[in-house]
């Protein structure tokens, strides 16, 4: 036997028992010629104590331990000596005498400390090292809770009638707006399979199938740059498609779900829409807002609702100063926003110098400039008040319910330009008063996204989401303005200035999908090229379905207070899309390049 106990069970419980222990040295420590080691395995840590009085071998064979030597101890737990105990260990109360101990591996010294009491080694060594760094109790915790959260998850589904079912990992391309991942086939010479941005065709191939309630945690492939959100490569998605249901189906299905689950595996509060009622289960409502309306209020459809600072559009006040700039941008609401952004006692929190540097600050997304009023006691003042009547100044303050110490900051311009700029700042003011909390979830659906939007390279008529939404109104007879005004059942959930989830109601008429995928300049035959089967499927019978993919790695971040989703993983890949330990990607041999076809020519520019 290598262990009767691991090294977090023992209690004052098992006082005289004899045990036996395996795991890693993770500490040790000479004290008047007694050894102590604290014993480390993936449960915690126990001491053991080596006296030479007590057993010379046991004692000789320890003085040769080092940190991260596996080893085997059997000896007898006592209480600690009055004093000793340390309360940060589960088995704080007991110590283990060692009479006989076996050495199963030695170690080279690990390149990083492993205890936790250093500085944390760099991102680019510790992913070289992975399985040196999941020894680290915080790496370890993040592995032990994404057990518990799919664990939970399948549970929470299956215990409601959903089927968890596997879908292909070597597929076709998928619509789901990044590059694929191809795979060369050497059975098929010149064909490729692709792994798949998500299991969309799949699991709508399901509901024609008659499995109406469908789920995986699906892994998906992406070639996609990484970010502090978005692993490179691959990533999960808790992926759901139910026949007959409309949009508030789903999203009864969604919130059931993500109050349970973010009740059992976070202490966090879930901020409900409904003031006061937050505590009461029944009474937790996510917030709503429409796409045109998160937009037009935080300048992101993917809004942090733990904190105010919503814009207030002030276009009209701003056409009646006497800048040419402004109110040459206020003369076209259509394509032109001004937003003011309040921010209550601003005027005691920032100096001169940020106030300036603010203007540094938005000019790195694209703004010209960035206008502000402080509400002093003898009234509104800022370098923009001489472009103003009095009266003007007047409406500023009760449109934006200025408050003594308020400031208002002002962005102007084309719409996406100046809503992205103020959501950026928005966010950074944020950062700076610390109004982010994190103890919160706030939750928020993003709906009736546009079904249509206007390529920026091309100018034409493009999807702007998935282009197997349903949309909102019938497409006959629309052309130019108008379809880029049509709405579709398409929604994101965003939550705490993230998107954890997008999803939609189908469009399961080949009719209309033919239909749609013609405006966007795509024929019958592209449709039945690229997307065969579904389009066959089709024509056999197919019920009303919608879908949702929550993203799991992102929500783990979000559960576990990390603000970068790479240790999310047990073994990510870096900010450069490279496995460090495994050395991938990698060049492979001529031979195998010959036995799928493949002739590769590298660009040196």
């Amino acid at each position: 036997m290598h262990r009767s106990h691991t090294c977090s069970e023992l209690t004052a419980k098992n006082i005289g028992q004899e045990v036996i222990l395996s795991g890693w040295v993770s500490n040790r420590r000479d004290h008047g010629g007694i050894i102590f080691i604290d014993l480390r395995d993936r449960y915690g840590l126990t001491q053991i104590v080596f006296d030479p009085e007590d057993n010379k071998q046991a004692w000789e064979t320890a003085d040769k331990f080092r940190s991260e030597y596996v080893i085997k101890a059997t000896g007898t737990v006592r209480s600690r000596p009055e004093g000793q105990a340390n309360s940060k260990m589960y088995t704080w109360e007991i110590e283990v005498i060692i009479h006989a101990v076996e050495l199963l591996s030695s170690s080279k010294t690990p390149p990083f400390e492993l205890d936790g009491h250093g500085v944390e080694a760099n991102e680019e060594i510790r992913f070289k090292y992975r399985y040196l760094d999941i020894r680290r109790e915080k790496i370890r915790d993040f592995i032990k809770f994404r057990s518990r959260m799919t664990t939970y998850t399948r549970n929470w589904f299956t215990q409601r009638d959903f089927l968890d079912v596997q879908t292909p990992i070597l597929a076709n391309s998928s619509p789901e707006g990044a590059r694929d991942f191809l795979v060369p086939s050497r059975l098929n010479p010149g064909t490729f399979y692709a792994l798949p941005q998500a299991p969309q065709q799949f699991k709508q191939l399901l509901m024609v199938g008659g499995i109406d309630k469908y789920f995986q945690i699906a892994p998906c492939f992406r070639d996609e740059d990484p970010r502090a959100d978005r692993h490179a490569g691959d990533f999960y998605q808790i992926d759901c498609e139910m026949s007959f249901v409309e949009q508030e189906d789903v999203f009864q299905v969604v919130e059931d779900f993500l109050i349970d689950a973010s009740t059992e595996l976070s202490d966090k509060k879930i901020i409900s829409k409904n003031p006061g009622q937050d505590l009461i289960r029944e009474n937790w409502k996510f917030f709503t807002l429409t796409y045109d309306e998160s937009i037009e209020k935080y300048g992101t459809d993917k809004p942090d609702l733990r904190f105010g600072l919503e814009f207030i559009d002030v276009a009209d006040i701003f056409a009646k100063s006497s800048n040419e700039i402004f109110t040459s941008i206020a003369s076209d609401t259509t394509n032109n926003r001004i937003k003011a952004m309040k921010v209550p006692g601003g005027d005691l929190v920032f100096s001169k110098t940020q106030m300036k540097g603010f203007e540094d600050y938005v000019r790195k997304y694209g703004a010209k400039g960035l206008g502000y009023f402080q509400m002093k006691e003898d009234g509104l003042k800022g370098p923009l008040g001489k472009f103003f009547e009095e009266s003007d100044l007047q409406e500023l303050v009760d449109r934006t319910k200025l408050s003594l110490w308020d400031v208002i900051f002002f962005g102007a311009g084309e719409t996406a330009l100046a809503c992205n700029y103020m959501w950026k700042f928005r966010n950074y003011i944020a950062d700076l008063m610390k109004l982010r909390d994190s103890s919160q979830l706030a939750f928020c659906w993003i709906t009736d996204f546009p079904m249509f939007e206007t390529d920026e390279v091309t100018g034409k008529i493009d999807f702007s989401h998935n282009p197997f939404s349903m949309p909102q109104t019938s497409l006959d007879g629309l052309s130019g303005a108008e379809l880029l005004k049509i709405k579709a059942f398409q929604y994101d959930l965003s939550c705490n200035g993230y998107e954890i989830l997008s999803g939609s109601i189908r469009n399961h008429s080949t009719e209309n999908l033919v239909k749609a995928f013609g405006i966007v300049g795509r024929d019958e035959s592209e449709v039945k090229e690229k997307f065969g089967a579904v389009y066959e499927a089709f024509q056999y019978g197919v019920p009303p379905h919608g879908w949702f993919a929550i993203g799991m790695d992102r929500l783990m971040m979000i559960y576990k207070n990390e603000e970068n989703i790479r240790d999310i993983y047990a073994f990510p890949k870096s900010g450069k899309a490279q496995d460090m330990m495994m050395q991938s990607p990698m060049k492979v041999e001529e031979s195998l390049l010959d036995e799928l076809s493949i002739k590769v020519e590298i660009d040196e520019d």
